[in-house]
């Protein structure tokens, strides 16, 4: 399906909603649907979009907790690389991921730093090459990547390269998250890379991180707001002494603090994907909307969790799928004292 500038955001929240709860494998039917697609340029075969309706697409994956690689491959690939990559770059690179064929992600933290602006992984000069080295944590689907975007410090200031994670001196580690995905420590040791494989900005680490935020709190937008509607569903049809639990004035109240701290990140999250797309600065909305998320999310899953009683633990039942992600979200986002910690900065600064 062909987007326009002229087709609203909601009408591919719709089309996404549809796709993902329709289909026994959702990863290749938003390929077939074309969603996978709308950041790609018009001579890809995309739809010239942007962040705001990829975004769209990130917030109903996680309304229905969809086991998708779709973060790491549109947040943490194809929007920085649609966006800083060269003509070479997009050509290679960007079909495969639309196709629903091939993934792109990034190594965004490094041991004890998360999301850092200064990497301690370096590229250095030698023979003619650049070689980068250094380690990378919590990389999603690092092992199943194309490419992984990869930020460095140079002689010159900080950089993104292209990095094969099958090539010489890369080493992938897998590591455990909460909800089970694949996600690997990456170590470079003298990995060999070529001007072709760097993205070309100045400013790339600062914008990867722009958009790999801006996908996070679509996400978990989705998923604190899918986890409310189960929660409703769940204590409007579920009884107790002949009457549903949502008639307590207990459950009622305790729903209706996870409908404020929905609506609240809902906001936040908004906000700041707004003022990205509109190309406005945006870095301190992001702060504040991730400081939210990663604050407010996890309290709101374990009511949720609570309102459920046993059968939010049962392993058939999908609340533990939303509650994992927003943990590995809580994560990537470097936690509320760190996003709170950010915020102070700004401040101060």
């Amino acid at each position: 399906m062909d987007f326009t500038l002229d087709d609203t955001q909601s009408e591919i929240a719709a089309l996404a909603a549809k796709v993902l709860g329709a289909e026994d494998d959702p990863w290749r039917a938003l390929a077939g649907s074309g969603l996978l697609a709308l950041a790609l340029p018009p001579d890809l075969e995309g739809d010239g979009l942007g962040v705001a309706e990829v975004a769209q697409v990130l917030t109903e994956v996680g309304r229905a907790a969809a086991p998708v690689p779709a973060y790491a491959a549109l947040a943490l690939g194809v929007l920085p690389v649609e966006t800083l990559g060269t003509p070479a770059q997009r050509a290679e690179f960007l079909p495969p991921v639309a196709a629903g064929e091939g993934l792109l992600t990034a190594a965004l933290h490094e041991p004890s730093t998360p999301l850092t602006a200064d990497p301690a992984a370096s590229a250095r000069a030698a023979n003619g090459k650049w070689l980068l080295d250094g380690v990378k944590t919590a990389v999603p689907y690092a092992a199943e990547a194309t490419r992984i975007l990869t930020p460095v410090t140079t002689p010159h200031g900080t950089a993104v390269y292209l990095v094969d994670p099958r090539a010489d001196g890369v080493t992938l580690v897998p590591t455990r998250n909460s909800a089970g995905t694949p996600e690997c420590t990456l170590r470079l040791d003298d990995v060999a890379v070529e001007e072709t494989d760097l993205l070309f900005d100045r400013g790339a680490v600062a914008a990867l991180h722009r958009f790999a935020l801006a996908g996070a709190l679509a996400l978990g937008d989705g998923l604190v707001a899918g986890a409310l509607a189960l929660t409703v569903k769940h204590v409007g049809e579920r009884a107790q002494f002949g009457r549903p639990l949502a008639a307590f004035q207990a459950v009622a109240g305790q729903i209706a603090d996870v409908y404020v701290a929905a609506r609240t990140v809902h906001l936040a999250v908004t906000s700041a994907v707004w003022r990205l797309a509109a190309g406005l600065d945006a870095d301190a909305e992001l702060d504040i909307a991730a400081y939210w998320l990663a604050e407010e999310a996890p309290k709101a899953l374990a009511t949720c969790h609570h309102l459920h009683g046993g059968v939010g633990v049962d392993e058939t039942y999908p609340l533990h799928r939303y509650s994992s992600a927003v943990k590995d979200l809580g994560r990537a986002l470097g936690g509320a004292a760190h996003r709170l910690g950010r915020l102070g900065e700004r401040v101060a600064g």
